[in-house]
């Protein structure tokens, strides 16, 4: 019996070691393929960069897809960032949509093959960035690990943002062996931030972000880029921010604006455009390079342009016209939104009329009229509508706080709007129409019947809780009941 329960014994103590090791050699070496993968991620080439040459219709290894390109005045800077040579700052982006933000990281990336660099697109949902991430990073957040089926609580178990910030902790441990390795930071980018929802969840992520991208600019790890079109995200940042640096992407001035029109001419084309239709085409679209490309591959541009035009004033129109003074009561609280649009609008295109020829410079084309950020509150009399303005792209507010229309376009759109007939008496019809609702909503309408052809009156006093009214029956109590009031002694013996 001792000499079997020994063998059983030894058997299963030699079993159970057996799995213990196995086990022990399956963590170890999953923890390792984890930071193998996640290096590799940051290994040159990208994905991005094959989806980004089939948008421009490019290969990216062509040598000759540097002639497709349009050089920002910013581009260097870029390159700098995204090539890890500018360290211990992390950065925001901000500019209008279609200004070449994303192009110009993109470029930039193309540069370096994209070595050290991983870049994912917000999105409003946390359950989907996590997702995004791990794609970026090639991390696979321990769906895969087989130590989750015997165990009561499996690492996935838990909420999208802790999957985040466990993400960002292997990130760490990269970004560490490769400044060992290389001694740059890696890069990591962050495009549409403004997706990214301003609510208490959103607020929790873009905090997790900063933190992480205020420690590793301290520690020249990981050199984190947020790419945003809307103010409130650096409104959201700054709260926080030590060694965040803005920059700014604006319209491309006239002369840069006129050489990529010509460029994407060519491109599509191979057709030389003469001075006077740029000259034209500026004039009606500005330096907006989404426009700029979308007129270009037309044939007939001018018309385009006008196109463009059109569809901007349709868009303002359509998200806040005003309905004057028949509106209806139910609609007072969209009304209110839009007559401040179109306040904002109107005190814009009154600017322009101040400025005379400061609105047009010949060298450097377009100069917006704008307000200082606290002004245009004032304008329009609310301080919560201008950010959701800014999200619309009606308006836009600038990195330094100044709003403005969010293109030319835009601009001349209001500029036509304004221009109507009459249309200074509808809008000061709208804003009496408002507060004349306002002003029924306030107050307490009280009817009082003609009780003196009765022998009754009124007393009105002031009480204790406020204006007191009360009647005084008639001496002739019979014809008082037969119009239906009862009539009884209070504790003073008098008859109310």
């Amino acid at each position: 019996m001792v000499e079997a329960a020994a063998t059983s014994f030894a058997s299963i103590a030699v079993l159970g070691a057996g799995f213990a090791l196995t086990a022990y050699l399956y963590h170890k070496g999953y923890k390792y393929f984890v930071l193998k993968k996640m290096t590799n991620a940051f290994a040159p080439g990208d994905p991005v960069l094959e989806l980004a040459a089939m948008g421009r219709q490019v290969p990216h290894d062509d040598p000759d897809a540097a002639a497709y390109w349009i050089q920002r005045p910013e581009q260097a800077i870029v390159d700098e960032i995204v090539s890890g040579h500018q360290t211990g700052h992390y950065h925001l982006f901000l500019g209008d949509k279609g200004t070449g933000k994303s192009s110009m990281l993109l470029e930039s990336i193309r540069r370096v093959e994209g070595d050290g660099i991983a870049m994912l697109e917000a999105h409003s949902d946390l359950e989907i960035f996590r997702i995004r991430l791990g794609k970026a990073l090639d991390y696979e957040f321990h769906e895969d690990y087989i130590g989750g089926y015997f165990s009561e609580k499996g690492p996935r178990d838990t909420t999208a943002l802790l999957d985040i910030e466990r993400a960002l902790n292997k990130l760490e441990k990269v970004a560490l062996q490769r400044r060992k390795q290389v001694g740059r930071p890696l890069v990591l980018i962050i495009n549409q931030m403004h997706l990214i929802r301003d609510d208490e969840d959103g607020k929790d992520l873009i905090e997790l972000l900063q933190q992480r991208a205020e420690q590793w600019a301290a520690a020249n790890l990981v050199t984190m880029v947020f790419n945003s079109d809307d103010y409130w995200v650096y409104e959201r940042l700054k709260q926080l921010a030590t060694r965040m640096e803005v920059l700014s992407i604006v319209d491309l001035p006239k002369h840069h604006a006129s050489h990529a029109l010509s460029n994407y001419r060519r491109k599509y084309f191979k057709e030389e455009l003469s001075p006077e239709i740029l000259e034209q085409v500026y004039d009606r679209v500005g330096g907006r390079l989404s426009f700029l490309n979308r007129v270009a591959k037309s044939r007939d541009m001018l018309k385009t342009c006008d196109d463009i035009l059109r569809m901007e004033k349709t868009w303002f129109l359509n998200q806040c016209w005003i309905l004057g003074g028949e509106m209806d009561d139910d609609v007072m609280d969209q009304q209110k939104w839009a007559a401040a649009a179109v306040v904002l609008a109107t005190a814009l295109v009154d600017k322009a009329k101040d400025m005379d020829d400061k609105c047009y410079d010949p060298q450097t084309g377009h100069v917006l009229p704008t307000y200082p950020l606290h002004i245009a509150q004032q304008i329009m009399t609310r301080a919560d509508f201008i950010r959701a303005l800014d999200r619309l792209n009606l308006f836009s507010i600038t990195s330094d706080a100044q709003v403005r229309a969010s293109s030319v376009p835009m601009q001349r759109a209001f500029k036509e709007i304004v221009a109507q007939e009459g249309f200074r008496e509808y809008l000061q019809a709208t804003i009496e129409r408002i507060a004349a609702i306002e002003s029924l909503g306030r107050t307490r309408e009280l009817v009082a019947k003609d009780l003196t052809v009765y022998g009754a009156s009124y007393e009105i006093k002031k009480g204790k809780g406020g204006i007191e009214v009360s009647i005084k029956p008639p001496k002739d109590n019979d014809q008082w009941e037969q119009m239906g009031f009862v009539t009884d002694e209070n504790e003073n013996g008098k008859s109310r």
